[in-house]
């Protein structure tokens, strides 16, 4: 890939969004995509029509909104479900999942350095948080399928070499690196050697260390890069979020910016997306109140859909760089200020800053005529009221 940021030319499905009951974003059903269907006692094979409204990450494309179910599933599969199908409501493009299990990511100790401390998840240890939040891996196909069927994307976090496995075995589009792991180099060979598409998650990250597992992904085959800009604290504080940062992506990494957000308003997305962000993550989860452990930064579905609404209007907002009126200024423009003569005049008198006034509406010659005007007969009698036009003066137009 060159030093510019580029599409991943890999299709992403657009959804077209309205409001609906003033609670939720319309999303627009996608045609049949489930293929391969096979026969009862064997796996259903998803795979996502990519011939249909192909949308690719960067460029002048939309931003591409993922929803991240993350431990928000609270061990049960139809709330997980659930999860997805709020999601597509709300207007996500992907869904996403993270791939591990407490072994996967750490190992059962008591020791001070495994113990979560200065976070939400006081007192636990690594290995207790990750018990609770893992996904059951028999559950990813279900939840990819169900992304399917309601049209959108889907994709993983893996933790380690047998969830990149794993995940390929169910045919993933592209991978999320997270924030942590952005110095497990290792799994970024592994997950480069795909050829996927990589999102790269940069919480905690130096500049140095993102350029390392970028160089790392490009040295082993992957797919194009969006880089995350990410405040790995949760919630994160506005103030910390640093979206100046995104216009630097392109330039530094030759990536292209995108969005992992943590805090709970709609503004950070939005400023992102202003300032050229063309992915943006947040987590989501039914209701806040039934608890979990990612559950005090995601957002419910009716604040994911105001949040991607709000996204849409950014991008509507921005419009094009353009100097000239759009079509709905064109009625408008009448209403500007013209030449009119505004007292009755005689043929033969002259006209005077009494009788000739800049005024609105736009019916009558340009101001830019006004001094030359002045001074000058009037070709015939004119009465007060009437915009002055090139047949009332005694002087050829392109002489005034």
């Amino acid at each position: 890939m060159s030093n510019a940021a580029k599409s991943t030319g890999h299709g992403f499905r657009a959804h077209d969004s309205t409001s609906r009951s003033g609670r939720s974003i319309r999303l627009t059903k996608a045609a049949a995509i489930l293929k391969h269907i096979k026969a009862e006692g064997q796996t259903a094979e998803v795979e996502m029509n990519k011939s249909l409204g192909a949308l690719s990450i960067g460029g002048d494309n939309r931003v591409f909104v993922i929803a991240e179910v993350s431990a928000n599933h609270n061990n049960d599969l139809n709330r997980a479900l659930e999860i997805v199908r709020a999601a597509a409501e709300a207007g996500a493009d992907a869904i996403k999942l993270q791939t591990y299990t407490p072994d996967t990511l750490t190992i059962k100790s008591d020791r001070e350095e495994f113990r979560v401390t200065g976070t939400i998840w006081e007192k636990e240890t690594l290995y207790s948080l990750f018990e609770k939040a893992h996904l059951p891996w028999e559950w990813h196909r279900p939840l990819f399928e169900e992304a399917a069927r309601l049209g959108m994307r889907y994709l993983s976090t893996p933790f380690d070499f047998t969830a990149v496995d794993f995940l390929e075995d169910l045919g993933v589009d592209l991978y999320k690196i997270a924030s942590s792991e952005v110095v497990d180099l290792p799994l970024i060979k592994r997950v480069a050697g795909t050829g996927k598409p990589v999102l790269l998650s940069t919480g905690m990250a130096t500049r140095e260390e993102i350029q390392e597992a970028i160089t790392t992904l490009r040295e082993n085959g992957s797919g194009d890069i969006c880089v995350l800009k990410c405040t790995a604290a949760y919630p994160a504080q506005v103030a910390d979020a640093n979206l100046r940062s995104l216009a630097r992506i392109p330039e530094f990494f030759g990536a292209i910016p995108g969005l992992s957000d943590h805090t709970m308003p709609e503004t950070v997305p939005v400023v992102a997306t202003a300032l050229g962000a063309k992915v943006i993550e947040k987590h989501i989860t039914l209701d806040r109140s039934a608890g979990g452990p990612d559950a005090e930064f995601s957002l419910e579905p009716e604040e994911f859909a105001r949040m991607v609404a709000a996204v849409r209007e950014a991008e509507a907002a921005l419009g094009v760089a353009s100097f000239e009126p759009t079509a709905g200024e064109m009625r408008t423009r009448d209403f500007r200020r013209s030449l009119y003569v505004v007292e009755d005049i005689a043929a033969g008198e002259l006209f005077s800053a009494e009788n000739v006034r800049s005024i609105r509406p736009a019916a009558g010659l340009h101001t830019r005529h006004y001094e030359a005007v002045l001074g000058t007969p009037a070709r015939v009698d004119i009465d007060g009221g009437t915009p002055l036009s090139a047949e009332m003066l005694t002087v050829p137009l392109a002489q005034v």
